[in-house]
């Protein structure tokens, strides 16, 4: 498995939505109003989904693209990748 350089950018944007979800727990623990959990819950699935789109698109564009270009892999199977890791867009 190799690293990307969008991989520490992926991370930032995980424990981002970590510490998110963290303050969720704490605020239901304390009882906080329903739209302040909310507003923390979309900043949690807003930074997960920017964290996978981020990822998708850099398979795109390195991993599929070299494999293409090097040979690594055939275009049908390159195609077959592409549809599989699109869906999660």
């Amino acid at each position: 498995m190799s690293t990307h350089t969008s991989h520490p950018e992926i991370v930032k944007r995980l424990k981002r939505a970590e510490g998110h979800l963290k303050s969720v727990i704490v605020m239901l623990g304390e009882g906080r109003g329903c739209l302040d959990i909310a507003q923390q819950l979309q900043a949690v699935e807003s930074a997960i989904s920017n964290a996978k789109k981020t990822l998708v698109r850099d398979h795109v564009d390195h991993c599929l693209e070299r494999a293409v270009r090097e040979g690594i892999q055939g275009a049908d199977a390159t195609i077959r990748e592409f549809k599989a890791i699109t869906k999660y867009l």
